[in-house]
């Protein structure tokens, strides 16, 4: 079943590359193999909706997968992915945002007071001072 799984991420992974390249033009600089399944892909595609002609083509190359990976016998059989309008998300993880965190007010015990620019602007000046009187 690990190979299965493995093949299967592969001919998805696979196919969505090669798709985007043919729709960039690039379908020429793929390897034969990846022609061959566009092309029947497009046939398929002249049969029924993309999204069944697409799966049908995933299976294909899943099954060749299978085999090139040393699976034994047939391909088993892999659940289709979920179609437009269900809620099952496949191997996709949903960003969640974090809790924001609340704002402590000036009378917090942690607050602190930002020195004035003046402040610290003094302290350079000083420091610059003793800094020249020292070396005299």
């Amino acid at each position: 079943m690990l190979i299965a799984r493995r093949a299967d991420t592969r001919a998805r992974a696979d196919f969505a590359t090669w798709k985007m390249m043919a729709k960039l033009n690039g379908a020429s600089a793929l390897p034969p193999e990846a022609q061959n399944f566009l092309e029947s892909y497009k046939t398929m595609l002249a049969q029924m909706g993309e999204a069944d002609a697409s799966e049908a083509t995933i299976q294909l190359m899943y099954k060749s997968y299978y085999a090139e990976m040393g699976g034994a016998g047939t391909a088993p059989e892999i659940p289709a992915r979920a179609r437009e309008g269900t809620n099952d998300t496949g191997n996709v993880t949903a960003f969640r945002r974090l809790p924001n965190k609340p704002k402590q007010g000036a009378s917090g015990p942690a607050a602190k007071r930002p020195l004035p620019v003046a402040l610290i602007f003094g302290c350079l000046v000083v420091v610059y001072v003793a800094i020249r009187m020292y070396w005299r």
